[in-house]
């Protein structure tokens, strides 16, 4: 179904678009929301994109996130955790092992201090588990609210927003908020949804950019809410150019996990390759 939306809105999206017009807030609402269904026909199999088993390989994973690719923290994290499985054994480690496993995240001296020290954080004030509640995962080091979304959305099943760089990227282009603080975006764009549609709200958006709504040049003539978009044009939108521009599985490239969940590899996502790999 996915694949055979994107391909008909490569087919017709050029005949659907109109000019954008000023609307109001009800009919924002119902925009967005519309967004986020055709966005999960879309991406029914939508999940993060980072490798865990538990809610600490998610924490740190999302940690070393920063400034690199999903893909990236994914084939790096099966060295770490094979080596420090629990807390407490990272709390323990020699920074100089971890930041040669760490290396290809970049940043990996900064990176060795936040992962190490929220494994201390946890083994000392939390019992070596990581906390379900927000106020408590914001206390730990390297940890803001965007990682704690995350965490909380993904491995406790509580509703969060993740405002990463595509989510800021692309509610603006969609003109759900002007704000450009995270904080901010994130109650912009919660206040258009109800609650508990946070979480999957926000792997569609992240999909959706890292797919076709890329940040220098968005595959406006292969994607299907093109009618919804009141930035249609600022990317290709020749159907056949745009189809080219197509990233990961919608590509016919592997996702980022290394250990996909197996409705994504039933809908013909194929898994990363492991570091090192040709």
């Amino acid at each position: 179904m996915a694949v055979s939306k994107v391909r008909k809105a490569a087919a017709s999206v050029t005949e659907a678009v109109k000019p954008w017009k000023p609307e109001s807030r009800t009919a924002l609402v119902r925009r967005a929301r519309k967004i986020n269904r055709e966005l999960a026909e879309v991406y029914p199999y939508a999940h993060p994109e980072l490798d865990f088993t538990n809610p600490f390989q998610l924490l740190v994973a999302t940690v070393l996130s920063a400034q690199t690719t999903d893909l990236r923290v994914n084939q790096t994290t099966p060295a770490l955790f094979a080596k420090y499985p629990t807390p407490e054994d990272l709390a323990a480690a020699n920074p100089e092992e971890v930041e040669e496993i760490l290396r290809p995240c970049g940043f990996f001296r900064a990176k060795t201090r936040s992962v190490i020290g929220l494994s201390k954080a946890l083994t000392e004030d939390f019992g070596g588990e990581v906390p379900g509640m927000l106020e408590d995962l914001v206390k730990l080091p390297g940890v803001g609210r965007k990682t704690a979304f995350v965490v909380l959305g993904n491995a406790f099943g509580r509703p969060g927003i993740t405002v990463d760089t595509h989510f800021q990227r692309l509610v603006r282009r969609w003109r759900w908020t002007e704000e450009t603080d995270p904080d901010r975006i994130e109650t912009a764009v919660g206040a258009l949804f109800p609650k508990s549609d946070w979480t999957d709200l926000s792997h569609h958006v992240i999909w959706h950019g890292r797919r076709i709504c890329h940040a220098r040049k968005p595959a406006c003539g292969a994607c299907p809410i093109a009618p919804l978009c009141p930035a249609y044009g600022e990317g290709e939108t020749d159907p056949e150019k745009a189809k080219k521009l197509l990233k990961y599985e919608k590509g016919g490239f592997p996702g980022q996990r290394l250990n996909p969940p197996q409705a994504y590899l039933d809908a013909g996502g194929r898994p990363a390759p492991p570091l090192g790999a040709a």
